[in-house]
């Protein structure tokens, strides 16, 4: 199967859909296993470190990704529901040290991400979904290259499945 990605766009939603040559389970569990989340999270030449990922109502997520240049790009979530193997609802928002990285920047805040997995033609189908209060907070996301950079990171979860498929 070839992996498509697609996005459609609401005022204040930005949605990306990816189908993928791998089972529904095997997309779930690179998506919440911490060792295969660090292999695949985060767009071309960036790394990822979890240092949090409670996969439960009300759990975190702390994920830094770091650049090319070495620095570290925190975001945290607390998860709003979760039906194992179908859906993630979280918030999505940027960690406590991101102004370090980026000093006075006006960042989109209050982002709700609904994950959803889908069997499909075989494979399976990943659908992101960022919800933001306002159209201005989805511009600014829209701005920093969130489309550009979720693409980047479901074609490296692509080679990622791939790699772990039996």
């Amino acid at each position: 199967m070839t992996a498509t990605s697609t996005q459609r766009a609401g005022e204040n939603s930005i949605v990306i859909r990816r189908d993928f040559d791998a089972t529904r389970k095997q997309l779930w569990d690179a998506w919440t296993q911490n060792d295969q989340i660090e292999q695949w999270f985060g767009p071309e030449g960036f790394s990822t470190r979890v240092e949090k990922n409670e996969v439960r109502i009300g759990g975190e997520t702390l994920y830094v990704m770091i650049g090319p240049g070495g620095k570290e790009y925190p975001s945290k979530g607390t998860f709003r529901d979760v039906v194992p193997g179908r859906r993630i609802v979280t918030t999505d928002e940027f960690g406590d040290r991101i102004d370090e990285v980026i000093p006075n920047a006006d960042l989109p805040q209050g982002m709700i991400a609904t994950y959803s997995f889908e069997d499909r033609n075989g494979g399976s189908s990943l659908e992101i979904q960022i919800d933001h209060p306002t159209a201005e907070d989805k511009r600014k996301h829209e701005e920093m290259g969130v489309v550009a950079g979720w693409n980047s990171s479901l074609d490296k979860l692509e080679k990622h499945l791939a790699e772990v498929r039996p």
